[in-house]
């Protein structure tokens, strides 16, 4: 394994950190499971909280008041990244964990952080997002979203061997690395995972992903939610590429280029000749193989065969029309 040029102590405290906005439904149960930890060293939970429309301000005050490890900072714009970088400013210990509060985390997640991050020498360090849904739709889109047919072969979505990577999903950060780099890009809205790991890695730290790192997600409920989700994704998955050269790869072109590719093809084949349908008739085969592989019913089959193109082709349009003007490229 490579050796960190950061340094941790025995049992390293912990800061878990969680920009939350809108989470009424399952804040409670993510801090829950976040402070029944069998971690024995030291660790607190900084909740950064946004302008809700919701009863989470309540919740989360709540939930300081009756344990003390909770600590409550003010995050007024509501975005993300801010709410990372004050959390991260309030924070002092030596591990920062990220944590969602649509998110939920096993008993041993702290733990295994601490030994990771020991053992690799990475400055973060990540592992699966295990989507899991309640409602039959959510349900269909775990599978989605679990499938490399669905979200392409990255590791933290699928799973596989440990070892270091581009990226991960949401990241257990050696704190000093974290600051050496400035924390994060508060221009960007979506994408700050992406980004900031670009910078670590580009700073000489390692980004490490750990199958074992299992985090529980929970997917959007409905369609226009999974919709604005994907096509934020795309959008701001292209603001990167844009920033820091040599970050993109087929596996973002793919969603984009078949999104132009079915679009043309329909309108060529209505136009010229019904042989040019034949790339949307090749699209369309895909789906229906790869509903049938995902889906566990009849009717996950026939959501996927919705909750696919969703995601495919909001991920390409987000892509295709991201603004130059997004972020300033100074």
């Amino acid at each position: 394994m490579a050796t960190s040029t950061y340094s941790l102590s025995a049992s390293p405290a912990i800061s878990v950190i969680l920009p939350v906005l809108n989470e009424e439904l399952h804040l409670e149960e993510a801090i829950r499971a976040i402070l029944s930890q069998d971690y024995l060293g030291k660790f607190e939970v900084i909740l950064a909280i946004g302008p809700s429309k919701d009863r989470t301000s309540e919740i989360a005050k709540n939930l300081s008041a009756q344990d003390s490890r909770v600590v409550l900072v003010s995050n007024p714009s509501g975005k993300t990244a801010a709410g990372l970088n004050a959390a991260l400013e309030k924070s002092e210990n030596e591990i920062i964990v990220r944590v969602d509060g649509h998110a939920k985390i096993p008993t041993n997640y702290l733990s295994l952080v601490v030994e990771v991050l020991k053992k690799s020498g990475a400055v973060n360090v990540g592992g699966v997002m295990a989507a899991v849904g309640v409602t039959n739709f959510e349900k269909a889109v775990a599978g989605a979203m679990r499938s490399p047919l669905g979200v392409g072969a990255s590791r933290f979505h699928t799973g596989g061997s440990a070892g270091e990577v581009d990226t991960v999903y949401l990241g257990a950060f050696i704190r000093s690395a974290l600051v050496d780099i400035g924390g994060f890009d508060e221009r960007f809205i979506r994408a700050q995972d992406w980004e900031l790991n670009h910078r670590l890695r580009a700073n000489g730290g390692i980004v490490y992903f750990d199958p074992r790192l299992e985090v529980t997600y929970r997917p959007r409920p409905n369609l226009g939610k999974l919709a604005k989700q994907y096509f934020e994704y795309g959008r701001w998955r292209r603001v990167v590429s844009r920033r820091h050269k040599g970050t993109i790869n087929f596996r973002y072109l793919a969603p984009p280029l078949t999104l132009i590719g079915v679009c043309a093809s329909l309108a060529l084949g209505m136009i010229f000749t019904p042989i040019l349908f034949f790339p949307a008739f090749i699209y369309a085969s895909f789906i229906i193989f790869g509903s049938v592989l995902i889906s566990k019913s009849l009717l996950d089959f026939f959501l996927l065969l919705i909750i696919l193109p969703v995601m495919h082709f909001s991920w390409g349009a987000g892509f295709i029309t991201s603004p130059r003007s997004i972020v300033p490229m100074g």
